[in-house]
């Protein structure tokens, strides 16, 4: 993902000892983004029950661990790899780098998430990019909470946006997708260039955008901010003011928001993969995906997985999200991006 809101981290390795004479367990690594997390107990029960040892190599975010993965595909970093996200999708499948692997727990997850017909990266996890809205300063300021992209260049909103670069911060690029769905290759560098004339804030990533500007995460001056639909539930979780209630809101454009779909792949070179196919099968199981969203502030694809009271709560999953093909992503990415950057730098 996508989301931290505290120090959570990959596991170590765990300390499977066995008795003398006994073989010891097989050793699976799994290559994460920086943003993967388990909670010891869920991983605990895993490991005692499957004999198999787990050790997290965290490499960076998304598109930087993918890169390393496929610099290093003759000399394997890990038996797998999570982390890989639709917006890198294609990237990752022609790289040729991942394992087919049909895990039976795929016919408990919606084919909405399966983006891979031949099961080389399968799904684990889903959220969505929006725009959080601080609710007390606008009431405040008695100005109605924009709720449309239009509305979001309208003077009354000007120096009031915080978003991030698309360049350097997966919700930044989300957020710039999202742009070029709702107002098309030919429109929304115009958008963009009235977002800057009405003075929108780019920071470099998600944490200086909501701790460093957005009036709710950090003290700073912009009451919106360009985030996750699970942002107000971990606003509750980790208030140290007791609060019950978030106090940032969802705001979900008609067509301004993004689907991130997060996948698992088996790496080839391999030397573990029934134990690869073991940890796929976890990560996909119930105890797994139900220990999702409070650890990553994501949603399970399981179907069977139940959510925690904060999510039904208070996170929202939009209906209508901006839609763009992965391979469409992949071949114009760079460019994408390389317009947004001439267009706000001038």
């Amino acid at each position: 993902m996508l989301l931290l809101f505290v120090g959570a981290g990959c596991n170590p390795v765990a300390d499977l000892s066995v008795p003398p004479g006994q073989a010891k367990p097989v050793t699976l690594v799994v290559a994460t983004h920086d943003s993967f997390s388990v909670s010891d107990e869920v991983l605990a029960a895993f490991q005692a029950e499957s004999g198999i040892a787990v050790q997290f190599l965290a490499l960076g975010d998304a598109g930087e661990a993918l890169n390393k993965l496929i610099l290093s595909k003759d000399a394997p970093l890990s038996d797998l790899f999570y982390g890989t996200d639709n917006t890198f999708l294609s990237r990752a499948l022609d790289s040729g780098i991942f394992l087919p692997y049909a895990s039976p727990l795929l016919a408990q997850i919606p084919d909405q998430y399966k983006l891979d017909p031949e099961n080389r990266l399968l799904p684990v996890d889903y959220g969505f990019i929006n725009l959080n809205a601080d609710q007390s300063w606008f009431a405040e300021k008695g100005l109605v909470i924009p709720s449309t992209l239009e509305e979001l260049i309208q003077p009354e909103y000007k120096g009031l946006l915080v978003v991030e670069n698309p360049a350097s911060s997966s919700p930044g690029l989300a957020f710039l997708l999202a742009t070029i769905a709702h107002f098309g290759e030919d429109g929304y560098l115009d958008y963009w260039q009235a977002l800057r004339d009405n003075d929108v804030l780019v920071a470099d990533g998600w944490s200086a955008a909501y701790y460093e500007h957005f009036t709710v995460g950090g003290g700073g001056d912009r009451p919106l901010v360009v985030s996750y639909t699970t942002s107000p539930p971990a606003d509750v979780l980790f208030a140290t003011d007791g609060r019950s209630e978030p106090a940032s809101v969802n705001v979900n454009p008609p067509g301004g928001t993004f689907r991130q779909i997060e996948f698992v792949g088996i790496l080839a070179g391999t030397k573990q993969m029934a134990a690869a196919q073991k940890f796929v099968d976890f990560l996909l199981d119930i105890p797994f995906q139900e220990n999702i969203p409070l650890q990553m502030f994501v949603y399970p694809v399981n179907s069977g997985a139940a959510l925690p009271d904060l999510f039904v709560q208070f996170g929202e999953t939009p209906s209508d999200p901006a839609l763009i093909d992965p391979a469409a992503i992949e071949a114009n990415r760079e460019a994408w991006i390389a317009a947004w950057t001439d267009v706000m730098a001038r």
